[in-house]
């Protein structure tokens, strides 16, 4: 069960440092001056998870045309989420909330401890460090593309 509070849109993005699959920190607030999309997930390999990240780098243009970094957490281990990279050929970038275990899932609201993973949450950051979009499924229910091209389009507007 998810019991910490998501930020709200018009507030600071949580600042984040997590190693991507190489194991070179990744800090949220190094990125200011380029829109960033944190997308969190249950778990790598996983059925749901692999079919959404496929998805999106299938339409990786819509980010990098809106000037978009994406950006995927999952509390798995930076090495298990290389061998998910590596087999699926995703091109972005994806960070491992291992430990300590969900720290940056809990920041986002969106830490379940219970089963020691995160639900499916995504949240749009503009270019200064603010929440302009997000939303939160249940670890069951895949997240719609077309809410992110909604979101991009709007942070284009």
């Amino acid at each position: 069960m998810v019991e910490q509070k998501s930020p709200q849109v018009g507030e600071l993005a949580p600042d984040l440092t997590l190693p991507d699959t190489h194991g070179t920190p990744v800090t949220l607030s190094a990125l200011r001056g380029t829109p960033v999309v944190i997308v969190f997930v249950p778990f790598a390999f996983s059925g749901i998870c692999t079919g959404e990240l496929c998805e999106l780098r299938d339409n990786i243009a819509a980010f990098d045309d809106a000037g978009v970094r994406l950006l995927v957490v999952s509390c798995d281990p930076m090495f298990s989420l290389r061998a998910w990279a590596e087999h699926e050929g995703y091109t972005f970038d994806l960070l491992s909330d291992f430990w300590p275990h969900g720290d940056v899932a809990s920041a986002y609201g969106v830490f379940d401890a219970e089963r020691g993973r995160a639900v499916r949450g995504s949240f749009l950051i503009d270019a200064d460090g603010v929440l302009r979009w997000s939303v939160v499924n249940p670890a069951g229910q895949a997240r719609d593309l077309a809410g992110y091209r909604e979101a991009l389009a709007a942070l284009a507007g």
